[in-house]
């Protein structure tokens, strides 16, 4: 019970810091709009879905030709109808609040997947791109960048789907007889980052005119954030995190060792095929989106786990509205200066200190 409350009490804290960040950050840009506006105007951007509509389109396929796409429309309405002058409702809530939510929900997606992995591999220095999610990410994007004609399924749909064959492709080869150890799912993740590492490099060498487009991508962005970007990545996150929250007794358990995790009743095989898989569709969702977002993953987990201590229970849904917050604020910090910074550039930029620090800190040697 008192694992809950505090849980409850600092999930609630982190959530509200969260918001606090997200306000703030919608008032900063070119055009100041007080905080009351600011909150009055995300108010009533605030919308449910009130119908839906379903059509069937069609998607080409090299070599296979058109294949049927049920596609679906939604209609959304706003229950609330604050006075707010029009220039500044435009502002807020069609150009500042999507870039925003995305981010916090793209900093959620990574934090938690970090939590995951941390306690997953019992190493401190693991983050969502360990097992290759990202590096399979960047190929799918990179690739549809360079030659859109070989993967006509666009920028999003290829980096989710290199994500989740590189994931897989790990597991499948770090997996025999039905039993994955840890340290050989390590190092086969490690391998196939450094493949897939070279493929983006080979991609990037002949991508021609799109090389800038695809650096870009590379350094992690949300500058073309959209409530469509959000549509699609929301629901993922937050489906995988409430499965990931229901695993979060099992993973402490799996960090006394998994003959310990197995004798206090865990099916340990199970139980990290649902961890790698969720963490991995979380990830990919994250990375499809947002580009290749490095350190929030690795800083923002140990930084709860010192205020909150080590139970999972606590830790992954303050990691998330912490993740979140980090994001929303290295965002804001990359699009407040006269020349905007990829947000990627500025989480490396506090995130490398932190590695260091990590390595000189006992943290290094314990979770």
């Amino acid at each position: 019970m008192r694992a809950y409350t505090r849980a409850s009490a600092w999930t609630a804290g982190t959530f509200l810091a969260l918001v606090a960040v997200m306000l703030t950050s919608a008032t900063i840009g070119p055009v100041r709009i007080p905080l009351d506006r600011v909150a009055l105007a995300a108010l009533d951007a605030f919308a449910v879905p009130t119908a839906a509509t379903f059509y069937v389109t069609s998607v080409a396929v090299p070599a296979v030709g058109d294949l049927p796409w049920l596609t679906v429309d939604l209609v959304y309405s706003s229950p609330l109808d604050f006075a707010v002058p029009d220039q500044q409702q435009l502002i807020v809530g069609e150009i500042r609040l999507p870039r925003i939510v995305l981010g916090a929900v793209v900093g959620a997606a990574l934090a938690v997947a970090g939590t995951v992995m941390q306690g997953f591999f019992r190493n401190p220095m693991a983050d969502p791109s360990i097992i290759g999610v990202s590096s399979g990410a960047a190929v799918g994007a990179v690739t549809a960048i360079a030659f859109p004609l070989f993967l006509p399924f666009g920028i999003q749909v290829s980096a989710f789907a290199g994500a989740l064959v590189a994931a897989f492709g790990v597991y499948l080869l770090a997996t025999e007889g039905g039993r994955t150890p840890v340290a050989t799912l390590l190092l086969a993740g490690v391998a196939v980052q450094t493949f897939l590492g070279a493929i983006t490099s080979y991609v990037i060498v002949h991508s021609g005119d799109s090389i800038r487009e695809a650096m870009y991508w590379l350094m992690g962005h949300l500058h073309l954030a959209n409530w469509s970007d959000v549509e699609l990545t929301l629901p993922v996150v937050l489906v995988g995190s409430v499965v990931l929250l229901a695993y979060a007794r099992d993973l402490n358990v799996l960090l006394a060792g998994e003959e310990d995790a197995h004798t206090l009743g865990v099916e340990v095989e199970r139980t990290k095929r649902v961890l790698l898989a969720v963490s991995s569709v979380v990830t990919a969702a994250a990375v499809s989106v947002a580009g290749v977002i490095g350190f929030v993953g690795l800083v923002v987990p140990h930084v709860m786990r010192l205020l909150v201590g080590p139970d999972h229970r606590v830790l992954l849904p303050t990691s998330a509205f912490a993740g979140g917050a980090f994001l929303v604020a290295a965002d804001t910090f990359a699009r407040a200066g006269p020349a905007e910074l990829p947000v990627g550039i500025v989480t490396a930029f506090v995130g490398a200190p932190f590695f260091l620090y990590l390595l000189r800190n006992r943290e290094v040697h314990a979770l």
